[in-house]
């Protein structure tokens, strides 16, 4: 459910929605989630001062509490 969660929200921003891809990497307690995107798209994703990234990693943070796992965002070139 979360890595449709991170999917969505990366393909609502940017140009090239399908080279997207998110690749979940589950821990004992944390679960890591790498988001690929178009080089093209990667200034979209991450957003000015990174406050796009920022304000994705809360989401999905906030996700995570909910559930009981801590949940991290890595946005890869």
């Amino acid at each position: 459910m979360m890595k449709e969660l991170v999917e969505k929200m990366a393909k609502a921003l940017v140009d090239r929605p399908e080279e997207v891809t998110v690749a979940e990497v589950d821990g004992e307690k944390t679960t890591v989630f790498e988001l690929r995107v178009a080089p093209s798209d990667l200034g979209k994703v991450i957003g000015k001062q990174g406050k796009t990234a920022r304000a994705m990693r809360t989401i999905l943070s906030a996700s995570g509490t909910k559930i009981g796992k801590r949940c991290v965002l890595e946005i890869l070139e």
